[in-house]
């Protein structure tokens, strides 16, 4: 409990955060006993309600539990929202999550990830990352959170260290996804069609396919595309028209209701994606003068995952073992276009870089768990991690090379006990794992090639007391401590610059309150929560040479969550969240780089103080018109809020806070909807990411403007 005085000791508004976790716990009470009094009111109105909320069930430790029973916080977003929100990316979804926030230069894997704060400070590669992607057991970067949310059940946003069972880097926390798995004896399916403004439009399908009593199969597909936001403006034209394929196959066999078999093998391209390099402010029309008239004709992006589940129900627990494989490769070339070079450089010329990346992994993990409905919840295994990747850039005839190989084993395990007939259940997680690295470079001109190992031991995991205080309400508290392994330089254009850099390490509190009314109308959480963050991750370049380097340097954040949702009657639905996030750079200063020194008490890059989403929701049955049988009316209105924040470490100037609008609204009939929506209503110009370059000069990405189109959606 150390770490709960130093908080204290160390944050004099701590105190005051504490009586607010307290207020807000006693008003989580108040709200279930003033539920419990309407209830009573109710019993003797006519029954005439609206639909509750419906349940929240997580896999976050592996295992089916009830979101409100855990003690951290997940949001979680379900395949309803992801079609009414129009979440078609990761990306999207982690956008749209208060207390998330993502830097991307609008490559296909070029985003970076950070949750409360916490995440590297300015990435190195796609093996330089606090938060962990998990897809059906199939461990991926963050960096390529431009997936697709094809078929996808729910998407489960983990926050705070999540190290005990999601393992290596999630420090600041970890993405779960889920996609729907085939079903018994059942032909079902879905379809999918939208066209709208930028030459965007979107086609996919599922089909649920029977194949006996013991065996089922599905299959999904996804097409979609659209103009780049802006314009070459030596054509006139687009950019480009960057396009997306994906598909998801899966195979379950169950020959008996305790024992099943399920074979899942998916493919995800991105093609005409370059990173995203434009002078700040953009203009009306934000445009890159490009020579080439189809500048991205090459570039293109595969990820490959393939995974086989084994699962078998004993008399006294749950065996599983998730066997997975992943594929990656990038061939990308980026364009700084001449506009760019002439107030930097003084060159009027596009200058080129193109990059060539590749990789898989392969992971074997073996466990053991409690079995559905167990008084004690408990979870133990084995995990196994063998990865290699590599990378060849060139620019101005110089070319640099990186080959890397990563290796990982680990043992863990997390209980939760119940303490008597009190309401309180203690929570306990560990994992030790060893790391192992090795690099090899080759490098341009006079450079020697060089190479480099690491080796790594790494134990990390939580302990947390939650407290129930009715069947609706429960206060919780964790501790728990997070690490992501040490690594090297994959930018690296000299032996110098490739010494590897330190493991981080983080050590977060969460204090929080749980309520589920009685009657499942609303559902509210709120958490207070510090992370202190040892040896960040930060990469330095130098714009004059192109050469980079790795730097640590130590972070803290602190702040408060809540999120909520209550199904107000006369088909009205409210949801949304709120976070405030005060972080900042604490020690380890970094001078003599070349675009400014990193000093103490630095804003945390990427970070606003205030974020925020507001929705508002109506569904509203229809008398019948043109034919349809019992129409109802679906309308969502959504806001999110972004402060303003530093565009990086060294805090060289702020991205302006925005405000997004979204609107979809959707009449629906027996199997089929259709719909029209609008995206980014107020067309607010905000900002990807932020870059400076040298003296007023700095450049970015701005995200896409007012966008409008229709939709049709058929389920069966």
């Amino acid at each position: 409990m150390s770490f709960a005085f130093n908080f204290c000791r160390d944050n004099p508004m701590a105190p005051r955060r504490l009586a607010l976790a307290a207020c807000l716990a006693c008003a989580a009470v108040a709200a279930q006993a003033a539920e419990a009094a309407a209830g009573e009111r109710r019993k003797t109105a006519p029954a005439a309600e609206a639909a509750t909320l419906p349940a929240v069930t997580v896999q976050a430790r592996r295992e089916e539990e009830k979101a409100k029973d855990l003690p951290f916080t997940v949001n979680v977003i379900n395949d309803a929202a992801l079609e009414e929100r129009r979440l078609s990316s990761l990306e999207d979804v982690l956008r749209g999550t208060p207390g998330v926030e993502v830097n991307s230069w609008g490559g296909a894997g070029s985003a970076n990830v950070r949750i409360r704060g916490v995440g590297s400070l300015y990435q190195s590669g796609v093996d330089d990352s606090s938060v962990v992607v998990n897809v059906d057991g199939v461990s991926a970067s963050v960096s390529h959170a431009g997936l697709g949310t094809l078929d996808v059940e729910q998407v489960e946003v983990l926050k705070g260290p999540q190290g005990t069972l999601f393992g290596r880097s999630s420090a600041a926390g970890a993405i779960n996804i889920r996609t729907h798995r085939p079903e018994l004896g059942r032909w079902t399916g879905s379809a999918r069609a939208e066209a709208g403004s930028d030459h965007q439009h979107l086609a996919e399908g599922a089909l649920n396919v029977p194949m006996g009593e013991t065996l089922a199969a599905r299959l999904a597909l996804r097409h979609n595309a659209q103009d780049y936001g802006y314009d070459n403006r030596l054509t006139g034209k687009p950019v480009s028209r960057p396009a997306d394929s994906a598909w998801r196959a899966s195979l379950l066999w169950q020959p008996q209701a305790a024992t099943h078999v399920l074979l899942r093998a998916g493919r995800h391209d991105a093609r005409r994606y370059q990173s995203v390099m434009l002078l700040r402010p953009y203009g009306e029309r934000p445009g890159q003068e490009l020579d080439s008239a189809d500048p991205l004709a090459g570039n293109h992006f595969v990820i490959e995952q393939q995974a086989l589940e084994a699962q078998h129900d004993l008399p006294w627990a749950r065996l599983t073992s998730v066997t997975s494989r992943q594929r990656r490769r990038l061939s990308e070339n980026n364009y700084t276009g001449r506009e760019v070079m002439r107030a930097w450089m003084g060159m009027d010329v596009t200058f080129p870089l193109a990059k060539r990346e590749h990789g898989h992994n392969w992971n074997q993990e073996l466990r053991l768990a409690s079995l559905p409905g167990s008084a004690v919840f408990w979870v133990a295994g084995l995990d196994v991690y063998r990865a290699k990747w590599g990378n060849v850039q060139n620019q101005i005839g110089q070319g640099n090379g990186h080959d890397l190989t990563h290796n990982a084993d680990a043992a863990f395990g997390e209980a939760t006990w119940p303490l008597g007939a009190s309401g309180l259940k203690l929570t306990a997680g560990l994992r030790h794992s060893r790391e192992r690295k090795s690099y090899a470079g080759a490098y341009s001109g006079a450079a020697p090639s060089d190479a480099r190992s690491l080796s790594e031991r790494h134990t990390t995991g939580r302990a947390g007391l939650s407290w129930a205080l009715t069947p609706q309400t429960s206060l919780y508290a964790t501790l728990a401590r997070g690490s992501k392994a040490g690594g090297f330089n994959e930018n690296a254009t000299q032996p110098a610059d490739s010494a590897p850099y330190r493991p981080g390490k983080v050590d977060s509190l969460e204090l929080g309150a749980k309520h589920e009314g009685a009657d499942g109308r609303l559902r509210l959480e709120a958490a207070l929560f510090s992370n202190r963050v040892k040896d960040d991750h930060l990469l330095a370049f130098d714009p004059g040479t192109h050469a980079s380097w790795m730097i640590n340097a130590n972070t803290r954040s602190h702040g408060l969550e809540l999120n909520g949702h209550w199904r107000a009657g006369a088909g009205l639905t409210f949801s949304g969240g709120l976070a405030w996030i005060s972080g900042s750079i604490r020690s380890h200063a970094v001078t003599n780089v070349p675009a400014g020194d990193v000093n103490v008490g630095n804003r945390l890059p990427d970070v606003p103080r205030l974020s925020a989403l507001l929705a508002v929701q109506w569904q509203r049955a229809l008398p019948a018109f043109w034919g349809l049988a019992s129409p109802t009316l679906n309308a969502r209105l959504s806001v999110r809020h972004v402060g303003k924040r530093a565009n990086d470490p060294q805090n060289s100037f702020d991205l302006d806070s925005y405000r997004k609008v979204d609107l979809r609204v959707g009449i629906a009939s027996g199997n089929a909807e259709f719909y029209i929506w609008g995206d980014n209503l107020a067309n607010k110009q905000y900002d990807l990411y932020g870059y400076y370059l040298t003296h007023g000069l700095v450049i970015g990405a701005p995200a896409r403007g007012r966008s409008f189109g229709l939709g049709l959606a058929y389920r069966f």
